[in-house]
């Protein structure tokens, strides 16, 4: 009695360094025994061990007891409780995490896996699928981390993306710079491509680090990608298609209609679809007619210049010009002839 009685004191508040290892210990003198486990309705057994240096080296080791999670595990013996299955474990105890991390907690919300859990999907990931129970460590370190934690459910996603020039990078540098999961599908509130308009956002998502000027200059790539596909009939017709909320025809063409989604190549990879060998059957994915001349008649991603597409920036000089000069034109013909009638009145 006396040892819950000092149990439920602590919930009420954080515990100082002794007191904590107080409360660890006397829960680890039933659970640092490795036999320790129960039989849950369905005839599958629980482990109940809990491994102390497992749960030290985690990033809650120095900062919480067990009872700051296990709010209802106060006295001693435990209250008995029955649960059919370990996932029905998991679905009874994941809310703990919202008590310390609510902002990151309300983020899931609204993410496509708690929508997967509300339509009764028990398969759905909670906090401790991806970021563990006792054995919780930083999720970005090594920086392939994240991607492997995704892989545990998404495993035919992540082998493409492991071999796509993003996820190359990944594993060759664990560079900061180098996308992964999260920073296109978000970490708590995961969106997919089944989120309202996520899909036809992917030329702003791709922006993120493509029109980075500082990032792609480290790389030697171009901040041009961006600017010139939303100035070309490409990046025109999604935008126009996007503003048309009672459109008919999806949006195309975005930046993963022709470079791929998960499996994006180096633009020079002998499998990139936008390889000039491949280019002809990727434009024919929209333009079924589509020669060989075809991709030839697409300024790709540059703008014109008098070393690329001449006859292109000399109308597009001319116009720069012409265009003012016409303008200034009819002002000044207006303006005369305005003068013209007052000087006669």
């Amino acid at each position: 009695m006396l040892v819950a009685f000092i149990l439920a004191l602590t919930v009420q508040a954080a515990p100082d360094a002794a007191t904590r290892i107080d409360q660890i210990d006397t829960c680890l003198t039933c659970h640092g025994d490795e036999t320790l486990e129960v039989t849950l309705e369905n005839g599958d057994t629980q482990s109940l061990f809990i491994s102390h240096e497992v749960f030290a080296r985690s990033v809650h080791g120095d900062k919480l007891s067990c009872v700051d999670c296990h709010t209802d595990m106060v006295e001693i013996p435990h209250e008995t409780r029955a649960f059919s299955s370990r996932r029905e474990i998991s679905l009874a105890y994941y809310e703990q995490c919202k008590r310390c991390h609510f902002q990151n907690y309300a983020k899931t919300l609204d993410s496509v896996h708690d929508t997967a859990l509300a339509r009764g999907d028990t398969t759905a990931p909670l906090c401790v699928d991806c970021h563990g129970a006792h054995d919780v460590a930083p999720p970005n370190q090594p920086r392939t981390r994240i991607s492997q934690t995704c892989a545990s459910c998404h495993a035919g996603v992540s082998a493409v993306f492991a071999r796509s020039v993003h996820g190359r990078a990944l594993v060759d540098t664990g560079s900061a710079d180098v996308p992964t999961c999260t920073d296109c599908h978000r970490s708590h509130d995961v969106a997919g491509p089944h989120a309202g308009n996520w899909i036809d956002r992917t030329p702003e998502l791709c922006a993120s680090c493509h029109a980075d000027t500082p990032l792609m200059e480290k790389y030697g790539l171009s901040t041009l990608v961006h600017q010139t596909y939303l100035t070309d009939f490409h990046g025109v017709t999604a935008r126009l298609r996007r503003s048309d909320r009672d459109r008919d025809q999806p949006v195309i063409a975005r930046c993963t209609d022709c470079h791929g989604v998960h499996d994006i190549m180096k633009v020079d990879d002998p499998e990139s679809p936008v390889i000039r060998a491949n280019l002809v059957k990727t434009c024919q994915r929209c333009h079924a007619d589509a020669t060989e001349n075809f991709p030839a008649a697409w300024l790709s991603h540059y703008e014109p210049t008098w070393e690329r597409a001449p006859l292109v920036a000399a109308v597009t000089l001319a116009y720069k010009f012409l265009i003012p000069f016409m303008m200034g034109g009819l002002i000044l013909q207006i303006l005369l002839h305005v003068w013209r009638v007052v000087v006669n009145r």
